[in-house]
C-alpha cells in the first residue's frame, strides 16, 4: 500500500527538484527562465488553493532559503539580448518574484534578507524597467514591473530610498515619454495606497525626494494626465503626513503660481485649488508666527524710541518729526525688503524650471538624434511619421475620454435623481407595511404572569400524535419488541434515579433540620443575660426544650408579619409557603431534637403550646 505524502513533503521536493535543475550548467538563460516561470507559477497557484493560510509563507520561505530567488535575480539583471528578448518572460518573472518576496519568514536569515538580497531584487526589477523603457511598443510590460516594484514597497518601506537613489530609477526618470512619466507617478501613488502607513515610516530625506519628483513632472510635463497625477500623489501625501509635508512644500518657492499659471483649467480644478488652500494655510502659519516676532521687535523700538524721546525732550525739546521720518522710513524699508525677497525667490523658481527644462530639452534631442543616427536613411521618414502618429492616437484617446466622461457624468445624475425617489418609495412602503404588521401581532402577556401548564387533555393530545407519528414512521432497523424492552428499562432506571433523589432531598432536609436547630440554640446563648444575674427562671427557660422553640416560633412571627406589609410588586416572583419538611419523617427529628419545633403539623402546634403554659 502507498503511503500518502504530506503537502509539506511534496512541497520540499518539488523545491529542492527545481533547485537541483537550476544549476545544471547546460541550461541556457532561456530555459532558466521558461522553467523558472513555470515552476514558480505552479508552487504558487497549488499553494494558495489549499485551506491553510500558512501553506504559501511556508513555500515562498523554502523558496527563498533554498536559493531559487537567487537564481531568479540572476536570471532578472541578465541582459535582453542574452535572453533573446523574451521581455514578457522577464516581465512575468519579475512579477513572480516580487510576489514570493512578500510575506517571506526569513527566520535566523532576516537581516541578510532584508539588507542583501531584498536591494537586490529592487535593482534587479529597476534594470528590467529601465531596459523596457528603450522599447516603445512594450508599455504593458513595463506597466507590470513597476507594479511589481509598488508592491514590494509596500511590503517592504525601508526599499523606497534604494529606489530613490538607483541609477535605473533616474534613467526611467530622463525618458520624455509621457507613458513613463505616468507610470512612474501612478507606481507611487499605487504604494501609498495600498499601505497607508508608507510615507510615515520614511526619512524626510526620502519624502523630500519624492515631493520633488511629483513638483519636478508639474514643472516640467505639459501633459495633463502626468499634472493629473503627480497633483493626486502630492495630496495623497498631505492627507497621509499632515502638518509633517506643509514645511517641506514651502520650500518650493512658487509652487502655488505655477499652479495657477500653467495647470488651471486642465480639469482638476478642485485639486488645484485644495493644494493651493494648504499651500496658503501653512503661510498664513509661517507669516503668523514671523508676525508676533515682529511685533515684539517692533514693540522693543517703539519703547526705545518712545524712552529716546522723552529724554530728548527733557534735554531739549526737538520736533516730532524726526520720529514721525524714522517711522515711516522703517516701514518703507521693511516693505522694499519684503518685495525683494518676493521677486527673488519667483526669479529662482523660474531660473530653475527652465533650467530643468532646458536639461531635460537637450537630452532628448540628444537621444532623439542618436536613434536617427542609428536608423538607416529609409526608415527616417516612416520613425517619424510613427511618431505623429503616436502622438495623434494619443490627443485622440484624451479627446474621446473627456467627452465619455462628460456625457457619463450627465446621465449618472439622472440616474442617481431616479435611484432616489425609488428608495424613498420603498422606503415609506417598508414603513407602513411594518407599522401594519405590528397592528396584527396580539400584544405581549406582562412577565410577571407565567405560563400555562401541561393539562391532562394537553399531555393526552401530544401521547396521541406521538403514537400516530411511531405509528407512520415505523423503523426498520428496530423491532418493535426491543422498543417494548428498551423503554421499560428507561423506565426501571428513571425510576431507580427518582427513588436515589428522594433519599438525597430527605438527607438535605434533615441537615437544614439539624442546622436550624444550631442556628436556634446559638441565637438564644447569644441574646442570654451574663451569670451573674441569671435567675432560675432563666435557667429553667434554657434548660427545657420549649425555649428554642418559642424563640423560633416568635421570629417566624415577625418574619411573617413584615413579609405582609410589603408591597404587591415585591412577591411577584415568591412562590407561596411550602413545606420543606416531608410529614413522614417528621416524628424522627422530634425524637432526634428533642422536642424541637419543625413546623407544619396540628400536634406540634399543641405540643408547643403546652410548653409554653408550663412556663
Amino acid at each position: 500500500m502507498e503511503v500518502k505524502k504530506k503537502p509539506e513533503e511534496e512541497e520540499n521536493e518539488l523545491v529542492l527538484e527545481l533547485k537541483g535543475q537550476l544549476e545544471n550548467e547546460h541550461l541556457t538563460p532561456v530555459e532558466k527562465l521558461r522553467l523558472l516561470n513555470d515552476s514558480l507559477n505552479n508552487a504558487l497557484n497549488s499553494a494558495a488553493v489549499h485551506v491553510n493560510s500558512g501553506e504559501l509563507t511556508r513555500l515562498k520561505s523554502q523558496l527563498y532559503l533554498s536559493g531559487v530567488l537567487i537564481h531568479c535575480v540572476r536570471v532578472l539583471s541578465l541582459h535582453p539580448s542574452s535572453l533573446w528578448g523574451d521581455l514578457s518572460a522577464a516581465a512575468t518573472l519579475a512579477h513572480l518574484t516580487s510576489s514570493c518576496c512578500v510575506g517571506v519568514e526569513p527566520g535566523p536569515h532576516s537581516e541578510t534578507f532584508h539588507r542583501l538580497f531584498l536591494p537586490s531584487v529592487v535593482d534587479a526589477l529597476l534594470s528590467l524597467a529601465a531596459q523596457l523603457v528603450n522599447r516603445t511598443e512594450n508599455v504593458s510590460l513595463l506597466r507590470k514591473v513597476m507594479d511589481s516594484v509598488s508592491w514590494l514597497l509596500a511590503a517592504h518601506t525601508h526599499l523606497t530610498e534604494k529606489v530613490l537613489s538607483s541609477i535605473h530609477y533616474e534613467q526611467i526618470q530622463v525618458c520624455d515619454d509621457v507613458t513613463v512619466s505616468l507610470l512612474c507617478v501612478q507606481m507611487w501613488i499605487q504604494t501609498c495606497t495600498a499601505n497607508s502607513d508608507f510615507l510615515s515610516g520614511l526619512s524626510d530625506d526620502s519624502i523630500l525626494l519624492l515631493l520633488n519628483e511629483a513638483i519636478g513632472q508639474l514643472a516640467l510635463s505639459s501633459d495633463s494626465t502626468v499634472g493629473g497625477a503627480s497633483l493626486r500623489l502630492i495630496l495623497l501625501m498631505a492627507s497621509q503626513l499632515g502638518r509633517c509635508l506643509r514645511p517641506l512644500l514651502l520650500s518650493f518657492r512658487g509652487l502655488d503660481s505655477l499652479l495657477h499659471k500653467d495647470w488651471r483649467g486642465r480639469g482638476f480644478d478642485r485639486g488645484i485649488d485644495q493644494l493651493i488652500a494648504l499651500i496658503q494655510s501653512e503661510k498664513d502659519v509661517v507669516s503668523q508666527t514671523q508676525g508676533s516676532s515682529e511685533h515684539v521687535r517692533a514693540a522693543c523700538v517703539i519703547q526705545a524710541a518712545w524712552r529716546s524721546y522723552k529724554t530728548r525732550r527733557r534735554v531739549k525739546k526737538l520736533n516730532r518729526a524726526v520720529s514721525v521720518l524714522q517711522r515711516k522710513y522703517r516701514a518703507r524699508r521693511r516693505e522694499q525688503q519684503q518685495q525683494k525677497e518676493a521677486q527673488l525667490w519667483e526669479e529662482e523658481l523660474k531660473y530653475q524650471v527652465c533650467v530643468r527644462r532646458q536639461q531635460a530639452r537637450r537630452r532628448f534631442h540628444q537621444k532623439q538624434r542618436q536613434l536617427l543616427q542609428l536608423l538607416p536613411a529609409d526608415q527616417v521618414q516612416s520613425y517619424l511619421q510613427e511618431c505623429e502618429n503616436r502622438a495623434a492616437v494619443v490627443i485622440q484617446s484624451f479627446w474621446r475620454g473627456f467627452r465619455e466622461r462628460r456625457h457619463y457624468s450627465s446621465t449618472q445624475r439622472h440616474m442617481l435623481r431616479r435611484e432616489r425617489a425609488v428608495r424613498m418609495l420603498q422606503r415609506g412602503v417598508r414603513r407602513f407595511l411594518h407599522k401594519r404588521r405590528a397592528a396584527k401581532v396580539p400584544p405581549l402577556p406582562p412577565f410577571w404572569i407565567g405560563q400555562k401548564g401541561l393539562t391532562d387533555s394537553r399531555r393526552a393530545e401530544l401521547k396521541q400524535q406521538v403514537d400516530e407519528y411511531i405509528a407512520t414512521h415505523q423503523s426498520f432497523r428496530v423491532s418493535p419488541e426491543e422498543c417494548s424492552c428498551l423503554h421499560e428499562e428507561v423506565q426501571l432506571l428513571l425510576l431507580s434515579v427518582l427513588q436515589t433523589g428522594a433519599q438525597q432531598r430527605m438527607e438535605e432536609q434533615r441537615v437544614e433540620a439539624l442546622l436550624a436547630h444550631v442556628h436556634t440554640q446559638l441565637e438564644l446563648l447569644r441574646d442570654a443575660p451574663p451569670l451573674s444575674v441569671v435567675t432560675e427562671t432563666d435557667a429553667d427557660t434554657f434548660l427545657s426544650p420549649s425555649g428554642p422553640v418559642a424563640a423560633r416560633a416568635r421570629d417566624a412571627h415577625n418574619a411573617m408579619l413584615q413579609a405582609s406589609r410589603l408591597p404587591w410588586w415585591r412577591m411577584l416572583g415568591d412562590a407561596g409557603p411550602v413545606d420543606p419538611l416531608g410529614s413522614t419523617h417528621l416524628p424522627e427529628l422530634e425524637e432526634e431534637l428533642g422536642g424541637l419545633y419543625i413546623g407544619g403539623t396540628v400536634a406540634d402546634k399543641k405540643q408547643t403550646q403546652v410548653d409554653e403554659v408550663k412556663l
